[in-house]
């Protein structure tokens, strides 16, 4: 049976063919943000803030808003770093969202796309992403691997998303500093914050970072992954429907605790 993540797959296999059969992409050599020195430098929850149209499970979220007025709105709120979907069947995004939302803040931009192939990482690259995602479920670990070496010697960094322990052993084995766990499953798209507090021991033991993705709303859900060790969030869906996102924000922002410090 297809699942979504097998769906979007093949459209992203088309568009990869598109995007080779076009103009080289240049990408010049450019200062980069660095969000793991956030990290490293943090002694509470960063919060990734994602700029997010609409999703396959959601379907629209938020027309209704400008990227570039959103990263700002983001980033006064106190975001630590922009996560933009350019994917334009599925999520309603593009690659001028990025653009856009990178001469609108200083903040690290993270690149949200389902990357096959190179040549969509000097994309990101291009269009001013410093951290790209590279989703385990998508990829051999052969291309993952070459992926993984193909950004970081653009000096972009690099968010691994795991799903399950056979997918985050894959993740550790690259070395990777930053580890996303992704609480919704892509096959089904299903979400449980039990994904989190299952995978956390190994990525603190293995010294990396622990970015807990999807299905985080309330409060209690961020002082859950919080207390099972993550260093941050990745919250999109929340924040697009927000109200008040300095409420938002006041509420997602806590001390790190426990492993969450290491």
């Amino acid at each position: 049976m297809e699942t979504i993540l097998d769906r979007i797959i093949n459209e992203k296999q088309k568009e990869v063919l598109k995007l080779r059969e076009g103009n080289v992409i240049k990408v010049e050599a450019k200062q980069k943000r660095s969000f793991i020195r956030k990290l490293q430098n943090a002694e509470e929850m960063v919060i990734i803030s994602e700029f997010k149209r609409a999703s396959p499970s959601k379907g629209m979220i938020n027309n209704g808003v400008e990227p570039a007025d959103q990263a700002a709105r983001y980033e006064k709120a106190g975001a630590s770093a922009i996560s933009v979907l350019t994917d334009s069947t599925f999520f309603k995004g593009s690659f001028a969202d990025l653009r856009a939302v990178r001469e609108a803040v200083d903040l690290p931009i993270l690149c949200k796309e389902f990357i096959i192939d190179s040549c969509q990482i000097d994309q990101a690259a291009a269009n001013g992403a410093d951290i790209i995602l590279l989703i385990v479920a998508a990829l051999d670990e052969h291309t993952l691997t070459e992926l993984y070496q193909y950004a970081t010697d653009l000096d972009l960094e690099v968010l691994v998303e795991v799903h399950n322990q056979e997918e985050l052993e894959k993740a550790l084995n690259l070395g990777a500093q930053l580890i996303g766990v992704n609480n919704r499953d892509l096959k089904t798209f299903n979400v449980s914050l039990d994904v989190t507090e299952s995978l956390a021991k190994s990525i603190k033991d293995a010294g990396a970072f622990l970015i807990s993705e999807s299905g985080i709303h309330h409060k209690e859900d961020v002082e859950r992954v919080r207390n099972a060790g993550a260093n941050g969030i990745l919250v999109g869906e929340a924040l697009m429907k927000s109200p008040d996102l300095a409420k938002s924000f006041q509420d997602f922002r806590m001390p790190l605790v426990g492993e969450g410090k290491k």
